[in-house]
């Protein structure tokens, strides 16, 4: 039989749970379920573990999706030396109800039959003395004559230990596909147990950017609905290179520039992308002492864009990409102010100059040039106007192309003051002039003069009231779409 073909597998099931109160009914009974699959996708059975002074504590037991380390593989075998969890896979019905150690990858050593007791998961003192020499025969092969192991490079500025990560540290974590690349690295769907995750993988050359997002992400108050979820983070050896991850959620939908090149927009998913987004925004900057996890401090983040803002299954945004982002907390530095960061097509007059006053304040107004940018892109996707919704495309693409330089930039911004034109045909529609009077008082030439976030959205909550009357989507009936195909990304960060 192919097993490419099959779609149901038996496994067994097994979810460790520490809080419970009574001893014996720590965890989920141990079952057996089902696991479904795609087509022509293989299906695995799973087992983590670990060791907590001889004692096996058994930790997940259940489905694994398609992975060729598990292929033909009819045990459950962890072959790593003495890792912090263990963890195996395996192909064949119920093949993860025994699991075994076998860190010479020539003796199989049982770890336990039965996970549902704990007290019959202890190592006898033989296995334990086996496990043990084990380990000490390979660190001795390896000190001595470095064949047991292949050897890791480590580079010499080595970030150094993480603080564990709670929701990461029992659980396995599996890549699937990469879905976006960007300036400090690539973006991959991940499967951590049963949910999806996203994790952002730096080569270890792009330590800094991972480095300040990784603190940005700790910092007091950084939950909030309308902030990307963080989950943790890791440093990987994968082929002899160290790579330093982020784990946050996941959200299908992606970026919203991904979104707006293959759909147009309704008047109040408009409204709801641009409220959620500007309220992310104008918490990110806010400095809240009293708030209950401790004192937060105003962030600016320095590369807001359409790119880095990501959409929930329910259209409302959430901000992501830290890794330029500046904290403002009194008595400290905020950190590089160096001027000039961030995408060219995104950079405020002030910017391009080099002209910037080093301030909290100048630092967020920046990030307000960059959101009246992001909000004619939704305009320019939005089909509320009685008039054609025209092919997507980024900020100044039409006055610059798809890759503008530094000086191509300086020439339209600063020299000329161009903007993105704001069509005639959105002054027609009572909810788009209020929304291209706030865009123009995000990217007004004099810093000092553009809104604050709040103010945007309080803005966009007033608009939305005022469209509420008249319904203006149910008024217009012919609307002339250019194109919704889903275009290949044009542009990159610097």
């Amino acid at each position: 039989v192919n097993k490419k073909t099959e779609l149901t597998q038996k496994c067994v099931h097994y979810n460790y749970n520490p809080l419970s109160s009574s001893p014996e009914n720590q965890g989920n009974a141990s079952r057996v379920v089902t696991c479904s699959g795609e087509k022509d996708k293989r299906l695995h059975c799973f087992a983590t573990w670990k060791n907590v002074s001889g004692v096996v504590q058994v930790v997940k037991q259940g489905c694994w999706l398609d992975d060729h380390n598990c292929y033909d593989r009819n045990e459950c075998v962890e072959r790593k030396d003495a890792p912090e969890v263990f963890f195996c896979c395996c192909e064949g019905s119920l093949c993860n109800y025994k699991f075994y150690y076998s860190p010479n990858s020539t003796t199989n050593i049982p770890v336990t039959q039965r996970p549902s007791v704990v007290t019959t998961l202890m190592y006898s003192l033989l296995p334990i003395m086996a496990v043990t020499a084990i380990i000490l025969l390979s660190f001795w092969i390896y000190r001595h004559n470095k064949l047991a192991y292949p050897p890791v490079r480590v580079p010499t500025q080595d970030p150094g230990p993480l603080p564990p990560s709670p929701i990461l540290g029992q659980k396995p974590l599996q890549l699937l596909e990469v879905k976006a690349r960007g300036r400090f690295g690539h973006v991959w769907k991940a499967q951590l147990l049963s949910e999806y995750v996203a994790v952002k993988i730096f080569p270890i050359q792009d330590r800094q950017s991972w480095q300040n997002e990784y603190e940005i992400y700790n910092l007091n108050g950084m939950r909030h609905e309308n902030l990307l979820q963080f989950l943790g983070a890791e440093k990987r050896s994968i082929n002899m290179e160290l790579q330093l991850w982020l784990i946050t959620a996941y959200h299908e939908k992606g970026s919203l520039s991904d979104y707006l090149k293959a759909n147009i927009l309704s008047w109040s998913e408009l409204c709801l992308i641009a409220q959620s987004m500007s309220r992310g925004l104008a918490y990110l900057h806010e400095d809240i002492p009293g708030h209950k996890d401790g004192h937060k401090p105003a962030i600016a983040h320095r590369d807001f864009k359409s790119k880095n803002v990501l959409l929930k299954s329910n259209l409302t945004a959430c901000i992501a990409d830290f890794g330029l982002a500046l904290r403002f907390e009194a008595g400290k530095s905020p950190g590089d102010t160096h001027g000039q960061v961030g995408t060219r097509r995104y950079m405020a007059p002030e910017v391009l100059e080099g002209a910037i006053n080093f301030q909290r304040d100048a630092f967020l107004r920046i990030d307000m040039y960059a959101l009246g940018l992001v909000l004619w892109e939704l305009a320019s996707r939005c089909k509320a106007a009685d008039g054609p919704v025209d092919e997507y495309r980024l900020p100044f693409e039409e006055e610059v192309g798809p890759h503008p330089s530094l000086e191509d930039m300086q020439e339209v911004v600063v020299h000329k003051k161009q903007r993105p034109t704001l069509r005639e045909c959105w002054q027609k529609h009572t909810g788009l002039v209020v929304l291209c009077e706030t865009i123009e008082e995000c990217w007004d030439h004099e810093a000092e003069a553009r809104l604050s976030a709040g103010c945007v959205e309080e803005r966009v909550v007033q608009m939305q009231r005022q469209t509420n009357v008249t319904a203006p989507e149910e008024i217009v009936t012919v609307v002339t779409m250019v194109t919704n195909v889903d275009y290949p990304p044009k542009e990159s960060s610097l």
